[in-house]
């Protein structure tokens, strides 16, 4: 099973993927972002990350989706790196190659989208940016729901709106 996991920052999204790892019985392995992956290998990224930024982790996410593993939960996918570009103004249809963005996509055996929420915003920690995350997920969810470019076809999609700590249960029952 080949999960992915995609939000702005601050939704909990790498909690959820350590959780989902620890409850899944084929001992899942979590993918980190390609942020963190990134910068393991040197990669310095601007503050506030530049359209640069995203490009090179969208790539990265898509080398990842490209790994054969059969039993992983990655944390972000290539929509996240599109939603970052539309969230920063810059056309995301130009310069990207759909064919491959939707084939590494079309690996997966489920998209969760963890997107803003009342108690995300009362809960968990004030991340910063917070305009540009606003921006990021609202574009994360155009593309998820509107998907001009056909880029999620055959993808099942469980976006969650739940409480915190329902999240996982959800994800389970989703797989079920």
């Amino acid at each position: 099973m080949r999960i992915g996991v995609s939000g702005p920052h601050g939704t909990g999204k790498t909690t959820l993927v350590e959780e989902l790892c620890a409850r899944l019985e084929r001992g899942h392995t979590a993918v980190p972002e390609p942020y963190v992956l990134l910068e393991e290998e040197g990669y310095e990224f601007a503050y506030p990350p530049v359209a640069a930024d995203y490009w090179v982790q969208l790539r990265y996410a898509m080398r990842l989706l490209g790994d054969p593993a059969p039993t992983a939960v990655y944390d972000r996918t290539p929509l996240d790196f599109l939603a970052y570009l539309a969230a920063i103004g810059v056309d995301t249809e130009a310069g990207i190659d759909e064919t491959a963005i939707r084939t590494a996509l079309a690996t997966l055996d489920l998209l969760v989208i963890v997107p803003i929420t009342t108690e995300t915003e009362h809960v968990l920690p004030t991340p910063e940016l917070t305009g540009l995350r606003r921006n990021v997920n609202d574009a994360l969810l155009e593309l998820v729901y509107v998907d001009d470019m056909l880029l999620l076809e055959n993808v099942p999609i469980l976006e969650l709106a739940c409480p915190l700590d329902e999240r996982g249960h959800a994800v389970l029952r989703a797989l079920t």
